[in-house]
């Protein structure tokens, strides 16, 4: 015999519980690309290990760009975009892109500070008889002082995000507050690469 369930208002559905929230499965750090990272690793150590010039400024150069390029856009284009998104899109999008950058920024930030000091010693750039040591002891001023914002703030806040998602009950609340942690880090470290043009275009003149 068939069981009817009644609603106590018939002809009227009953709303999910409030704290109940929609989001899609999804992993804090992505195994599918850990290989990558171990790739790119290893291309660093070789680097480092040869101690040529090419391939020290590849690296450098590019996780450098690579840097700059995620933390202004971050700060300055998807910033106020995921502002403006509904809850539902902008946990949508959460999960999509912050598990990469769990494994991006670690990277990035890698690459570029060790391929960078390597690359500065090969040059003998590191050296106080350096005619532009200056401008190398304030490039190491502003590139530590993003390492530490993008390590110390941006990735725990990014972290901190999916924890909180994977709970069965996520806090709307405290999600809405790491994010805006994670987007005004970026946003800080991107006005921070401006002065790394300037200090690098510097250098690159002589």
């Amino acid at each position: 015999m068939a069981r009817t369930v009644v609603s106590p208002q018939p002809g009227v559905a009953q709303a999910a519980p409030a704290a109940a929230m929609e989001r899609p499965d999804f992993q804090i750090v992505p195994r599918a690309g850990l290989p990558l990272v171990a790739i790119v690793m290893a291309l660093l150590i070789a680097g480092i290990a040869a101690n040529r010039l090419w391939p020290l400024e590849f690296l450098h150069v590019v996780g450098g760009a690579a840097w700059t390029i995620i933390d202004l856009f971050l700060g300055f284009v998807l910033g106020p975009i995921i502002g403006r998104l509904s809850i539902p899109a902008r946990i949508e999008f959460t999960t999509r892109l912050m598990p990469k950058m769990v494994l991006i920024m670690p990277t990035v930030v890698t690459v570029t500070l060790a391929a960078g000091w390597q690359l500065a010693t090969h040059l003998g750039n590191v050296q106080s008889s350096y005619h532009l040591h200056g401008w190398i002891v304030a490039s190491y001023i502003v590139v530590g002082v993003m390492a530490v914002i993008a390590l110390g703030l941006l990735e725990p806040a990014n972290v901190a995000v999916l924890v909180e998602l994977k709970k069965p009950r996520p806090n709307p609340e405290v999600i809405e507050r790491l994010m805006k942690r994670f987007i005004y880090t970026a946003g800080v470290t991107g006005l921070m690469q401006v002065a790394t043009f300037v200090i690098m275009t510097r250098l690159a003149a002589g």
